[in-house]
């Protein structure tokens, strides 16, 4: 009998039970066009059926590999035309790979000037600055062409799940 119960259409709160999510994001897709509006009961209560089901777990599965709403939506787009999308997620595969490769390499880089602070550091070649020497020597030194990302401590890392950018005094 399991297998009707996903046939039938499912309140809001029932399918972000099934699927793990908040009702609110549910509202949210539907308001960007990632889900279709739904039907309704004549009290108004949003009805979802198994297709809009499907579609919700296939932008979670999406997500998970990466893809932001916008290319989930992308992809949709191109899959309710009839067309393919497998060359539009090439492109955006192969755009991640390169993104990552290029975030690899800066941290490669990073991590080499991290221990050359380290060797200068453990070598007590303190010199006189106006409050690490070793530091204020070695940021003359870095080239422009380095990129040295910063890394946040996981205890100081933003915890909200708002898509807000974040603002600095």
């Amino acid at each position: 009998m399991a297998g009707t119960e996903t046939k039938r259409s499912l309140r809001i709160g029932e399918l972000a039970a099934q699927l793990g999510l908040n009702p609110k994001t549910i509202r949210y897709y539907e308001s960007i066009g990632l889900l279709p509006a739904p039907a309704r009961t004549e009290a108004g209560y949003r009805l979802y059926s198994p297709d809009d089901r499907e579609r919700l777990i296939f932008i979670r599965k999406a997500q998970a590999v990466g893809l932001t709403l916008a290319e989930i939506g992308q992809l949709l787009q191109l899959g309710q035309a009839g067309e393919a999308p497998c060359g539009y997620l090439n492109e955006l595969v192969e755009q991640k790979l390169a993104d990552i490769d290029a975030q690899l390499q800066a941290l490669h880089d990073f991590r080499r000037e991290l221990l050359t602070l380290q060797a200068e550091a453990s070598d007590g070649r303190c010199s006189d600055g106006y409050v690490c020497g070793i530091i204020e020597q070695h940021a003359h030194q870095l080239s422009d062409a380095v990129s040295v990302p910063i890394l946040r401590s996981p205890r100081r890392a933003r915890t909200s799940t708002t898509s807000e950018p974040r603002r600095t005094p």
